[in-house]
């Protein structure tokens, strides 16, 4: 199942995902758990968001992946990647920290159009979503600031929009995280804690 996770920067959404990730895991009887780390530690304030994050999933038991260009791993009988996993897709639950990370990073430093970085993400997403039982994926919510963007920056917010927007819709769970509370917008409320 996909579940997408929003909110604005400082809302509890990370750690709010980290939850509903160590739920299902622990629901469903599935031994790994999955982080996959998006951010680029490119300047002091995000080596110290990153040391944060880190520090906030200690002890959850997840298997951190570094991949700052989506979910290039591999499974066991999958073509080779940069890193394999050990175990199989099913077996696991893949929290993707987060969707505003990776396209920034596909887009300025790989340097892709923003329709290609969405093009790339969507296939991606759809094809771990075809194999593990649960992808849980960290957005932002970067629309309501009330900026007026040109150029380079208003093509990656377009195609945040974007790729939030058919998330959503493909999402069997969406939800907004709002000083720490969610707001359900989609799906029922599978679970409690």
């Amino acid at each position: 199942m996909l579940y997408l996770i929003t909110g604005a920067s400082g809302s509890g959404k990370s750690e709010y995902a980290e939850d509903v990730a160590c739920y299902l895991a622990r629901r469903d009887g599935m031994r790994y758990k999955l982080y996959v780390a998006t951010m680029e530690a490119k300047s002091e304030e995000a080596q110290e968001r990153i040391a944060r994050h880190k520090r906030q999933r200690q002890g959850k038991g997840f298997v951190t992946v570094e991949s700052l260009y989506g979910l290039a791993f591999s499974f066991p009988g999958e073509e080779k990647a940069p890193f394999r996993l050990p175990c199989l897709p099913q077996d696991c639950v893949i929290l993707l920290e987060c969707l505003s990370n990776l396209l920034a990073n596909l887009m300025f430093s790989d340097k892709r159009s923003g329709g290609q970085a969405t093009e790339a993400i969507l296939s991606q997403v759809r094809q771990r979503q075809r194999l593990c039982r649960h992808l849980v994926i960290v957005t932002n919510e970067v629309f309501s600031d009330g900026m007026l963007y040109t150029g380079e920056v208003l093509e990656y917010v377009r195609a945040l929009g974007t790729l939030n927007r058919l998330l959503a819709e493909e999402a069997d769970g969406f939800l907004e995280v709002v000083y720490s509370v969610p707001l359900w917008l989609k799906g029922d409320r599978i679970w409690q804690f």
